[in-house]
């Protein structure tokens, strides 16, 4: 079918179809109204969008009054990565939390409650779950995002979210396609490789994504990593032989291909959006994530003009281009008619789940008077982001008034630490701290001249367990530090 007989309108509304673009402020600008009027299908939300539920939900039904089947996306995944939550941290631990347990029914109801959530404040795509092997503990990015390093686990605690989530209404997006957990580079920042064998791959990485494939996921989001045992020139997502080749045809999947955000660094440096972006929907993809960065209508223009350009030069087949616009479209009818289940709330299975979670050794009498908390603060990546509190000094200072607590980075002494602390107790509050030298340097000094002192782990649990008591909570949200609170002070 050709351009001229399809008409120039019907390509640009196509082109328009297949972005996810993000914007700036609570309420929608008039550009972006403008542009669902004109096609636009997809609009991604992110923490700066969202101030509470009832402000959300305003949102979202300014959006649906231009267009009824707009796709609202989020990258809601509870525990560290939270955008309803950014302010206060999750009511929900994340998925390292839910491995922990391994109880693939507390999985699904967690995932069904988040679900209903979303689906109340008006958003009906999550970029959510991480089915990611986290089989390197030196991960900067997925870390406790991933429901552990065991396959088999994984694969079936994806499965279980997927059903739960999908059963509110709100479609899941399993990532990052074909795998992120074997990378020790941010692909925010760089483009990472995993170097390993066709048959490790199949065995480890796809295990997941086969299982999100059966449990009927929606959405697969791509993950900008080179695969060299797949595709030696190009990163997944922009990439035929994983997308369409393995993807589609190998592993038999039917539903919406998202790439994960274009103007990330392993994308943007190498390639461009722009350039990117048609090779992303060349490969197999059939919608662009754009906006966590980049939130303003000169982008959407950009990426538009470039896909309808690539179309017209013959570079990008017109049919691809229409049938990834239809591919969203279609996800936009189920949304709308997706059969939900009636959820009661269950508005405290988040601390449930927590607590269940927690791995506690050692003995101590209960904390009766105020602590000092030092918080061992690493970088955070930037899907975590570093504006989200974590840590239990929150919960026990409401628990015990009176408790100080001080932040340390790369470079702190065990000195500095107990000069702030005087006589009070110390409660070390840590975060992957097999990852950073300093801070396991730090902890171990502070626990030789205190060995009274308490360390929480917040991150993944590699490390021998340290100090007279040891918490490990499998993630940093709000409910893990409330779980490690109680057991602090005997709750």
């Amino acid at each position: 079918m050709t351009t001229l007989a399809r008409g120039a309108d019907t390509l640009t509304r196509d082109a328009l179809a297949v972005l996810q673009p993000g914007f700036v402020g609570t309420t929608a600008p008039d550009w972006l109204l403008r542009r669902i009027g004109e096609g636009l299908h997809s609009v991604g939300l992110f923490g700066r969008n969202i101030h509470t539920p009832e402000q959300l939900a305003a949102l979202t039904a300014q959006l649906r009054a231009e267009r009824d089947d707009v796709l609202v996306a989020i990258d809601e995944e509870g525990g560290d990565v939270t955008r309803l939550e950014v302010r206060s941290g999750s009511s929900f631990p994340g998925n390292h939390a839910l491995g922990a347990v391994d109880d693939a029914d507390l999985t699904h109801d967690v995932a069904a409650e988040l679900g209903r959530r979303l689906a109340a404040c008006g958003v009906n795509l999550n970029w959510a779950p991480s089915a990611d092997v986290n089989s390197n503990p030196d991960n900067p990015v997925i870390g406790v995002r991933s429901f552990g390093a065991d396959p088999a686990l994984v694969a079936r605690h994806t499965a279980a979210y997927v059903r739960g989530l999908q059963s509110s209404g709100v479609a899941a997006c399993t990532k990052h396609f074909p795998g992120h957990g074997d990378t020790s580079v941010d692909s925010h920042h760089a483009l990472p490789t995993i170097d390993v064998s066709l048959e490790v791959l199949r065995e480890r990485e796809l295990a997941p994504f086969r299982a999100a494939i059966e449990a009927g996921t929606k959405a697969v989001m791509s993950a900008h990593i080179l695969v060299p045992a797949l595709d030696a020139d190009r990163p997944a997502t922009l990439s035929h032989r994983i997308l369409t080749g393995l993807l589609r045809e190998e592993l038999g999947y039917d539903g919406l291909i998202v790439t994960d955000a274009v103007e990330m660094q392993a994308i943007a440096a190498t390639y461009g959006i722009a350039r990117g972006s048609v090779l992303a929907i060349a490969a197999g993809a059939d919608a662009l994530c754009v906006g966590g960065g980049l939130a303003d209508d000169d982008t959407v223009v950009v990426l538009r003009d470039a896909l309808v350009a690539a179309v017209r030069s013959g570079e990008l087949p017109e049919e691809r281009l229409a049938d990834a616009a239809a591919r969203v479209r279609a996800l936009g009818e189920w949304t709308g008619s997706s059969l939900r289940s009636d959820h009661a709330p269950q508005t405290g299975i988040g601390l449930v789940a927590a607590r269940r979670a927690l791995s506690v050794t050692g003995t101590h009498d209960a904390l009766t008077s105020p602590p000092y908390v030092a918080a061992f603060t690493p970088m955070a990546n930037i899907a975590v982001g570093d504006e989200t509190p974590w840590g239990v000094a929150a919960e026990l200072t409401r628990r015990l008034p009176g408790t100080e607590t001080g932040t340390y980075g790369d470079g702190v002494s065990a000195d500095d630490v107990l000069a702030a602390a005087g006589t009070r107790r110390i409660v070390a509050v840590v975060r992957d701290v097999h990852r950073h030298a300093w801070m396991a340097s730090a902890v171990d000094a502070l626990i030789a001249a205190r060995p009274d002192t308490v360390v929480i782990e917040m991150g993944v649990p590699q490390s021998e367990p340290r100090g007279a008591l040891h918490v490990a909570t499998y993630g940093a949200a709000r409910v893990c530090g409330m779980a490690a609170a109680e057991v602090l002070t005997g709750a």
